[in-house]
């Protein structure tokens, strides 16, 4: 089988290479120029573990190719993936200029039945609003089906995620449009993945809920992180405990500095949107945006506090800028509040990150960046854990204290143990431990 990605972003760019692992033929596509040049040399955009060696691998054995033409794509293939940006709008509602854009393009190339699919995360009635698009561009009378089938990609972990899904959603409403898009997944069958076969809205609404749910989540448990704090109790262990209760799970359930990244938070705003302008409230899930403002804003009175208010011609070192590890992303991250914030107290920051530096640098070009967790504490007044890292995780502590000018060390990912960090002399924060 042969398909089309259109788009090159994370979500594109996984896609088609997992699927060409998969042994099916894909053409990706994206208008960027440079960025095409340089996925036909195997050099990736951004960073994710193991996405390179697929993309290499299956570019030299052919099932993988890139290109800026849209109709010699779309000619050629089956089923045509919509994986471009929806940004969020100034009121908080997803940008479907692309997606509209795309859906014009692959009409006016259609000269044969194809399967039209949005990877991309859409507003509910986007799918519906794809098919008419199509029809009014379409040059000559030609079949298609949409299908909406959305992407549970976790930054990090994407290759594992698309690999071996917890489960794979297709929304359509041919019957030969989903039997299509089993016979695309079909390696997943042996692994007995579940497959969730329903209609477009539903497809496109699980996607919202399903992120919705999970901020909330970690909105839940960084305020019961502010009780621990006030009555002397560890939220670690609360955390636990209510994770072993299976109706709960213990996912997501991490107190830290708050969810940011490309979906959450986008999501999160998106589906309010979506039920404002179907006069529904959605109440839970704007206190868990709500929560996750107050954690970042909680964190900060932390360190001032710490400094008395005093925080004026301090030196702070930050671990991480990712919005969290093995990615080099920092849209919505954590970081990047902190870092503002500091900078608005006049404190001078030095920072490192394995893989986001060069991004971080696009917004904070005059910051001092580090090559490693040690220089950058060297002579600080105090650390900030901000991503957990996995090489933050067991950090010489002894040189670590001799090399900061100060004790401070706030660990805003609960990564130390508070008992063992105070017997080397730190003064030691974390998030909801007493």
């Amino acid at each position: 089988m042969h398909i089309a990605i259109i788009g090159t972003g994370y979500v594109g760019l996984v896609t088609g290479a997992c699927f060409a692992e998969f042994g099916v033929f894909v053409t990706c596509v994206d208008k960027d120029r440079k960025k095409i040049e340089k996925l036909k040399k195997g050099i990736i955009p951004f960073y994710e573990p193991g996405l390179e060696d697929i993309v290499k691998r299956n570019l030299k054995e052919g099932r993988l190719k890139f290109t800026t033409k849209i109709d010699e794509a779309v000619e050629e293939a089956l089923v045509v993936f919509i994986a471009v940006g929806t940004p969020p709008r100034g009121d908080g509602s997803a940008n479907l200029e692309y997606v509209e854009e795309v859906a014009k393009q692959i009409a006016k190339n259609m000269k044969s039945y194809k399967v039209i699919v949005t990877k991309s995360t859409v507003p509910v009635g986007t799918g519906f609003k794809i098919k008419e698009i199509i029809n009014k561009n379409l040059k000559n009378p030609v079949k298609f089906d949409i299908v909406s089938n959305p992407e549970f990609l976790r930054e990090g972990s994407a290759i594992e995620d698309f690999m071996r899904p917890n489960r794979v959603v297709i929304g359509a409403e041919s019957e030969q449009a989903i039997a299509i898009m089993k016979d695309l997944y079909r390696p997943l069958y042996l692994l007995e993945t579940p497959f969730v076969i329903t209609d477009i809205v539903t497809a496109e609404l699980i996607k919202y809920a399903t992120n919705s749910f999970l901020a909330t989540k970690i909105s839940f448990i960084n305020e019961i992180s502010a009780l621990c704090e006030a009555v002397g109790a560890d939220v670690n262990v609360v955390a636990k405990a209510m994770g072993l209760d299976g109706r709960i799970g213990p996912k997501f359930l991490h107190a830290g500095i708050g969810f940011g990244g490309s979906c959450l938070p986008k999501d999160t705003l998106a589906i309010l949107k979506i039920a404002e302008e179907k006069g529904v409230t959605l109440g839970i899930i704007k206190a868990a945006i709500e929560a996750n403002l107050k954690q970042r804003e909680r964190l900060i009175k932390k360190i001032e506090n710490a400094f008395e208010g005093k925080l004026e011609g301090k030196v702070i070192g930050i671990l991480g800028l990712s919005f969290k590890p093995n990615t080099d992303d920092i849209r919505e991250a954590p970081s990047i509040y902190l870092i503002s914030e500091l900078l608005q107290r006049k404190v001078s920051v030095k920072a490192f990150d394995p893989a986001a530096i060069e991004n971080t640098k696009k917004i904070f070009p005059n910051i001092t960046y580090c090559k490693d967790a040690y220089s950058t504490l060297k002579d600080v007044d105090a650390a900030v854990v901000i991503t957990e890292w996995n090489q933050f995780r067991n950090l010489d502590l002894e040189k670590v204290k001799k090399l900061m000018k100060g004790n401070l060390f706030f660990d805003f990912r609960n990564i130390y143990n508070p008992e063992k960090m105070r017997a080397f002399g730190f003064k030691y924060f974390s998030v909801g431990r007493p």
